[in-house]
Order: structure tokens, then sequence, then C-alpha cells
């Protein structure tokens, strides 16, 4: 699976990064990310909202209790947090494949947990702590054009 790689050196450079990420993804994109706990993927999911459409990212916080937030943008954004569920399986009795399929864009944190139902379309986005600010952020996707036109945006 081709892989693109950035660091950040800090939170404000990680939300840009997702901000690009974000103007970029159409209906039905699905986005995984994958970390340790304070990596920064909530940071990440509230610029890819803020490339979404989202007015503000102050109502981005990721939905630990809650699994699924939605927040209105250029489409529908579905963000996920699977920490809390125990099986992949559960997952899909939430209703996932119809969320993937609402027309909208899907983000989903603790992506690992439930790879076994994440879709063939997934964007995976790996952030690791690699300094107190500093992050490492790897794509991935098996759509090599999709990860080149970011690459081409982002540089």
């Amino acid at each position: 699976m081709p892989e693109l790689n950035f660091t950040t050196r800090s939170v404000d450079q990680t939300q840009a990064l997702g901000r690009r990420l974000g103007a970029l993804l159409q209906p039905g994109d699905v986005v995984a990310l994958v970390g340790q706990l304070g990596a920064g993927k909530t940071y990440f999911v509230k610029g890819v909202a803020v490339g979404l459409g989202v007015a503000d990212d102050r109502q981005v916080n990721s939905p630990t209790f809650v699994l699924v937030n939605e927040y209105k943008g250029r489409m529908p954004v579905h963000h996920l947090d699977v920490y809390r569920l125990g099986e992949p399986e559960e997952l899909t009795a939430l209703g996932f494949d119809e969320i993937c399929s609402s027309g909208g864009v899907v983000i989903v944190e603790w992506a690992d947990r439930v790879r076994e139902v994440m879709p063939e379309r997934t964007v995976w986005v790996e952030i690791a702590v690699t300094g107190a600010e500093e992050r490492e952020v790897a794509f991935k996707y098996a759509d090599h054009a999709k990860l080149s036109r970011l690459e081409g945006y982002v540089s």
C-alpha cells in the first residue's frame, strides 16, 4: 500500500495537515486514524472537519462516550471513536455500513481496533508521537492517484 509521510511540529501544523486532507475528501471517503492516546487524533479531525467546511472546529470533539458525532460541512461528516468497542462486529451492529454509504465522509478514531470491518477504500492516517509537540503522520491508501493528489496539495 503506498505511503506518504509528514512531520508536524505543533498542534496547529497537525490541524493544518488535517485541513489539507479534508479539502480533498469526497462523498463516500473513509478516514481511519491510528495513534496512541494523546497523539493528536482529535486535533487532526478538527482540521479535517474545517477542510470539509465545518464552520467552527470547537464543535468537533472526540465521541468516546457517544460513539458517533455528526457535523455539517459541504457534506455530512461522521466522526466515530471506537475505543470503547469490544469487537469489530459491534461497529457493524451500529450501522457502520449504512454510515459509510450515506453520502458523507466517515472518520474513525482508533480504527486499528476494527481493521477487519474497515472498507478497502479507507485512507489510513497513523500519527506517532516523536517529541513534545512533534508528530510523524503517515498516510496509507490503496489508491495511489488519490495519495498523489494529497502530496501535490501539501507540497
